[in-house]
């Protein structure tokens, strides 16, 4: 069946529930990449995401009956918010099948808002299926994420918007997809009016089944997908989704989780909204698209299209932000495991923020240090890698290794038979650059450090835990160390903890 889009999103019903969204300038974001970034802020809709536009639309559009016999859904979150916010301004029922895994704080949101909330399956594809099976036994009509004309025009209303807000020239609208409604319709109104304007999509490098199913020329389907983008963790698009982006887009960026978390750090570093994984895609994409084309001066529009983050992921972003923004390099660096070693491995480091620094003595030859430092971009990164070969130290670059970020670096320790006459100690002292390097140079160079175990976490307080090898004769000296160091200290040679695991 035909349908034009552009007059189907002119003529969309969205404004009873959605806001028509700002446009705004990410000053710090434009000014790095020498480009003047503008910003879809669809994370200030009612539900935190552009989907209430499309499932409003949808069940606006339905026959009076059908509406009155209620509506169903599957979701995990976004959609699922919409669809309830839609039923409950058209004063109808809503039956929203979530999987199991879903976060409470979605399932609250969805509830809040007066819909009945189903828990099935472990994936979507187990609570899509369910939600189809009832929406025959109940007689009730299915509102799809993205597959659907009405859908569609309802999220092509972000085009619109976009278009009449920004007048002058815009080189590309980068929009992030997971079934593809979003950028269908944002593509079937922009190309229409303003074909020379790029339109590229964004997807996670382990959910890109958009990107697969256009270079087969035919709809692929995953057999798995990452979860970290969950709101465009879709393992099979639409098939009008599919038709659109065959027509209309130009092209689509894969990004990694690095590059989504460093996204979220730069919107936030704009605009103090933290955005979800999926919501900030677009913005990884854009920075992405600057990198490899070298373009300055142009004008660029990302959508940031949802704001629903799980609390307990800011950890992770945090941690992984740095490496995604190209700050932190991470490196495995083999010093001499002998006496004035460290001290020439503080020198060859020379002023750069260390981020994180993990040593267990295991070897009487070689000292094996995990070492995080700041840095300014990725040829920064292989300078110090440089450095430290030229200083005598076998290195390794583990920035892009996801086994050393995820696990090894938690995993640096355990028992030692080397580590004789060990004293553990844990010491606090004010976060500032050089802290940390001041504190191991003050070290005595009698003492051998056996155990060292930092990472900058933010906090104004940075904490280390450090194993020294102090004999008992050397008791007095040690203490007198302990009393002119000037930071807070606990003494944990006696903790239990450390006795079963490293003791």
């Amino acid at each position: 069946m035909y349908c034009d889009y552009l007059v189907q999103i002119l003529t969309a019903r969205v404004y009873d529930v959605a806001q028509e969204t700002p446009l705004e300038l990410a000053p710090n974001l434009s000014a790095r990449l020498n480009n003047r970034l503008l910003l879809k802020r669809e994370d200030m809709q009612p539900v935190f995401s552009f989907k209430l536009r499309g499932a409003y639309n949808k069940m606006v559009n339905l026959p009076p009956e059908k509406l009155a016999q209620g509506v169903i859904a599957a979701s995990a979150g976004n959609h699922a918010q919409g669809v309830a916010l839609g039923a409950q301004q058209l004063n109808t029922q809503a039956i929203i099948v979530m999987p199991v895994t879903t976060p409470q704080v979605k399932v609250n949101a969805v509830k809040a808002r007066g819909a009945m909330v189903l828990l099935h399956g472990d994936t979507y594809d187990d609570a899509y299926a369910y939600a189809r099976q009832l929406e025959v036994e109940k007689g009730l009509t299915f509102i799809h994420p993205f597959d659907d004309p009405y859908v569609i025009a309802g999220q092509g209303t972000i085009g619109m918007e976009i278009l009449r807000q920004q007048q002058q020239p815009i080189h590309a609208i980068f929009v992030a997809i997971g079934g593809g409604g979003l950028i269908s319709g944002v593509a079937a109104y922009v190309k229409r009016l303003h074909p020379e304007i790029k339109i590229i999509g964004v997807e996670p490098v382990d959910s890109d089944a958009m990107a697969q199913s256009l270079k087969a020329g035919e709809r692929v389907r995953l057999p798995q997908v990452g979860l970290f983008a969950d709101g465009v963790a879709v393992r099979q698009v639409g098939e009008e989704t599919f038709r659109l982006c065959q027509q209309y887009v130009d092209e689509i960026i894969l990004v990694s989780t690095d590059d989504i978390c460093a996204a979220i750090k730069d919107v936030f570093e704009d605009t103090r909204s933290i955005m979800e994984p999926a919501g900030a895609l677009a913005i990884a994409g854009a920075k992405a698209y600057v990198e490899r084309e070298q373009i300055q001066g142009e004008t660029l529009v990302a959508i940031a299209c949802g704001a629903n983050m799980n609390f307990d992921r800011l950890r992770f972003v945090a941690e992984r932000a740095e490496v995604g923004e190209r700050r932190e390099a991470i490196f495995a660096v083999t010093i001499p495991e002998e006496r004035g070693s460290l001290r020439k491995f503080c020198e060859c480091i020379g002023k750069r923020n260390l981020t994180e620094f993990n040593y267990r003595i295991a070897d009487d030859r070689d000292a094996h240090i995990f070492v995080g430092l700041q840095v300014e971009n990725r040829a920064d990164a292989a300078q110090m890698a440089a450095n430290f070969v030229h200083c005598g130290f076998a290195t390794i670059d583990l920035t892009d290794d996801e086994l050393a970020k995820l696990h090894l670096r938690h995993l640096v320790g355990g028992r030692s038979p080397l580590a004789e006459h060990e004293l553990l100690y844990r010491f606090e002292f004010p976060e500032r650059p050089g802290a940390l390097m001041k504190f191991v140079s003050s070290m005595s160079p009698d003492w051998n450090i056996s155990l060292f175990h930092y990472r900058n976490n933010g906090s104004d307080y940075g904490r280390i835990l450090v194993g020294m090898q102090v004999p008992p004769d050397e008791m007095g000296a040690w203490q007198a160390f302990l009393d002119t160091l000037g930071y807070r200290f606990w003494d944990e040679s006696q903790n239990p903890a450390y006795h079963l695991f490293l003791g």
